[in-house]
Parts: structure tokens; C-alpha cells; sequence
């Protein structure tokens, strides 16, 4: 069973285990273990980069000694997105790709997130692996080093050629002498997005960009897109961007000002893909959180829906298993697997830009149709990660919900992968109906099981 590695790493309170300094040595040396086992060449070489919190240089100084004590380099790239750190695993022929990040966690949080040489994040049985050779280095008498591994000055080359890579990923893009606001949740998007757009022909207004290792994700960024909206109508802009903590997704505002979730996202991009004569399959893979208004505006256009567990890895499994060219989820991740190996939130950014640009519409005309059906997501803090099914109170909450809505709504009930949350998400044509079953079936895990 996994302890350690979440939907996506490696995540608790910096200084807490699992990422108390011992552990963390500990993920490096298993880490280094399972490269040598795979190794067909000698010399072993990891990219390693972060975030803006404040916990992330003594993370990474104490991951890099592990990875050195089993044998393996360190190349540092500094605070940059994780998606960088996926195309720069891939492209420079690295071992592995390892990023110092808690996404949209707040910055008392960290995380380790791990790629393999080909770019992806690693398969379940691989990070199984990872974890039983991390116990036995915990609970064996191999030495510890508490000296960090001093990190060397970053790699500022790797920056660039992520930034290039991004504009050759969509030639010719222009902003066309638009005005778009960027929010970069003062997290690595602040080091790499300002560049990026500078480059394009436009005005561009750029808001919190300035981190301070506790700032990352507050009151900012894709955890709050009213905020990009709000600065959109404003300034009577074009567009808004905005990215989480390590920009591996992106939300949107419209020129009106309405926000644009990554349903809305898919949705755009999938009919571009489908005029093209770009969309396998006609079909996309979403999670089991997209809106039933999604799948009917899909169907409409005559594309099918798929639906993957919630996190981005899942999807993009599901996506290789049906040939899919497109996929994602609500909350931004979004892929595409002809351009990047993982969710990208400055390249969807980019490609947003772009199909906006090329169909002489605004964002908000080519949304037009899309009608979401009522839907609230009710997170409750929890003290343990029980089955909900053996709760009696709470399985008959969700029965009851499930009874009344049938096909007229959803009901998705799940742990987070990343924080200690239950999520109680409920869909239905009906809002009153949705709110009275979210919170009889939050009131009722509470109670079980709330902090």
C-alpha cells in the first residue's frame, strides 16, 4: 500500500515527516538505488529544480546529498516549473527529473515530484519500488549525512532553452497587440513567465511576481482565478492567465472577466484540435470531477468523453490506452502528448492564445454554448483516510444522494491525493437539491472523521 507518494509525490509540512531531513536523505539514496538497478551507462545524472517556498533550498541540498551518497550528480536549475524540469529530463538525456514543489499547497507544505528520463512522471509500481527501498534504507544502519549537499549556482541556460521551447511549440503566436494579465501565484512562474510573453507582441500585465518563500499560492494564482478576473475587467483586458504554485496548470478569465476552468479549456481546445483533423479518435479524456455540461457540449460536436481518475498521470494512462490526442482536468492540468510529456500551464497558456488568435472570436464567443450543470466541491479537513464505505453514517449520506439525483447529477466522493482532505463534489440540475446532499455527506464525514 503506498504511504509515502501521493497522486502526485511527495507531499507534507516541510520539516515533518516525510520530508524530515532523514527521510528526505533517505529518498535520495532509494532514488539513487533504483537508477543504478536501471543504469546500462555509469555516469548518473539527475536535473534537479524548485519552487519559491522557503523550505525548497534545504530540501533540495539534503535530497541532493542522498542522491550523491548512492552516486548519482546533481545539475541545478534553480526555481523554474515543473514542467521545465520534465522537458529538460527528457531532452538532455538525464536519469531523472526531480522538482521541489507542493503545486497549490500552501507554503508551509513541500514536495518532491519525480520524472523519469523520458519525461513522465513515474508509473505507480515504480514509486512502490521507490517507497519499499526507502523503508530499508530508514530502518537500516547506512549512514545519514545531516551536511547538505552544497548546491551549485543554477543553470540559467536551462531556463532559456524552456522558454524557446515553449515558442517553438507554437510558431508564430502573437499576442497581436493585446493586452493580457498574468498571475503567477508568486510561485516558479514568476521566473519563467514575464520572459516568455515579453517575447510575444502585446502588452502584458504582470501581477504577483514576487515571491517571498511564504507568499506562493495567497490569495493568488489558480486556487483563487477572481482574483485574474477581477484585474482582467480592471484593466479591460483581452485575457488573464493564471498558474499554480510550479505552473503545471493554468485557469483562465475571459475579456469579460468570467472565469475559465479547464473543462472550458478542453472544450476550446478540443474543437480546434477536431477542425484540424487533429483530434484522435474524436475523442478526449477527462476525470470523474468534469461537469456533465462538459460531456454534453462534447457530444454536440460529436466527440466522446472518457473519464480517468482525478490526476493528471491517470489521465494521460487512460489517454495512451485509447490513442486519445487531448485530456485533462477541471482544476488546469491539461495535455497534450504531441507537444510536452506532462501538464504544461504556460504552453496551454500559449495554445489557448493562439486558437483564440486564429478563429477571430474572443474566448467568451467561442464558449458560448458550454452550460455547466450546478456543481459544488466541499473539502473537510480529516484526521485519517478511512474507507468511507465502512461508515454507516456517511455511506448512507451518499446513498441518499445517488437515490434522488440517478441521472439527473453526479456524486463523486474522494480522498485528496495531496492533502489531508476529503473531497465531496455533487452535480445536479437542481442547486438546492446539490447543496442539502454536499453538505449532509460533509457533515457526515466531519463528524467521523473531521481534524
Amino acid at each position: 500500500m503506498r504511504q509515502l507518494f501521493g497522486t502526485d509525490g511527495i507531499r507534507a509540512v516541510a520539516g515533518e515527516p516525510p520530508l524530515d531531513k532523514r527521510t528526505i536523505f533517505a529518498v535520495g539514496k532509494a532514488l539513487a538505488a533504483k537508477l543504478n538497478d536501471a543504469a546500462s551507462e555509469k555516469h548518473l545524472r539527475v536535473v534537479m529544480g524548485m519552487d519559491t517556498r522557503e523550505s525548497g533550498p534545504w530540501i533540495a541540498s539534503t535530497l541532493a546529498a542522498g542522491l550523491k551518497s548512492g552516486g548519482v550528480d546533481v545539475e541545478w536549475a534553480g526555481v523554474i516549473t515543473t514542467p521545465a524540469i520534465a522537458f529538460l529530463a527528457r531532452t538532455h538525456g538525464f536519469s531523472a527529473g526531480v522538482v521541489i514543489s507542493a503545486s497549490h499547497n500552501p507554503w508551509q507544505d513541500n514536495g518532491i515530484k519525480i520524472f523519469g528520463s523520458n519525461g513522465y512522471k513515474l508509473p505507480d509500481a515504480v514509486e512502490l519500488g521507490i517507497e519499499a527501498e526507502i523503508e530499508r534504507v530508514l530502518a537500516s544502519a547506512e549512514a545519514f549525512s545531516n551536511e547538505p549537499e552544497p548546491l551549485p549556482s543554477p543553470n540559467e541556460a536551462f531556463r532559456r532553452e524552456y522558454v524557446q521551447f515553449l515558442l517553438n511549440a507554437v510558431p508564430g503566436i502573437s499576442l497581436d497587440n493585446r493586452c493580457v494579465v498574468i498571475d503567477c501565484a508568486n510561485g516558479a512562474a514568476s521566473a519563467v513567465a514575464p520572459q516568455l510573453f515579453e517575447a510575444l507582441q502585446g502588452t502584458i500585465e504582470v501581477t504577483h511576481a514576487s515571491p517571498d518563500g511564504r507568499n506562493i499560492n495567497a490569495n493568488c494564482g489558480a486556487l483563487h482565478p477572481e482574483v485574474v478576473a477581477a484585474e482582467v475587467r480592471e484593466r479591460g483586458a483581452s485575457m488573464g492567465f493564471t498558474f499554480d504554485g510550479d505552473a503545471d496548470r493554468a485557469l483562465f478569465a475571459d475579456e469579460t472577466g468570467k472565469v475559465v476552468n479547464g473543462d472550458a479549456v478542453m472544450l476550446l481546445c478540443a474543437r480546434d484540435l477536431q477542425a484540424r483533423g487533429e483530434l484522435a479518435g474524436d475523442t478526449v479524456v477527462a476525470t470523474t470531477m468534469s461537469n456533465m455540461g462538459l460531456e454534453a457540449a462534447f457530444k454536440r460536436s460529436g466527440i466522446r468523453m472518457l473519464r480517468a481518475p482525478v490526476g493528471d498521470k491517470y489521465v494521460l494512462e487512460e489517454m495512451h490506452k485509447s490513442g486519445a490526442s487531448l485530456g485533462g482536468e477541471q482544476s488546469g492540468h491539461i495535455l497534450f502528448p504531441a507537444k510536452a510529456t506532462t501538464g504544461d500551464g504556460l504552453l496551454t497558456a500559449l495554445l489557448v492564445l493562439d486558437t483564440v488568435h486564429r478563429s477571430g472570436k474572443t474566448l467568451s464567443e467561442l464558449l458560448a454554448d458550454l452550460k455547466n450543470f450546478p456543481q459544488v466541491i466541499v473539502n473537510v479537513k480529516v484526521r485519517e483516510k478511512k474507507p468511507l464505505d465502512s461508515i454507516a453514517s456517511v455511506a448512507a449520506a451518499i446513498a441518499a444522494a445517488e437515490e434522488e439525483l440517478k441521472d439527473s447529477g453526479r456524486v463523486v466522493i474522494r480522498y485528496s491525493g495531496t492533502e489531508a482532505l476529503a473531497r465531496v463534489m455533487i452535480e445536479a440540475e437542481s442547486e438546492e437539491a446539490m447543496r442539502r446532499h454536499a453538505d449532509a455527506i460533509a457533515g457526515a464525514i466531519r463528524a467521523e472523521l473531521g481534524v
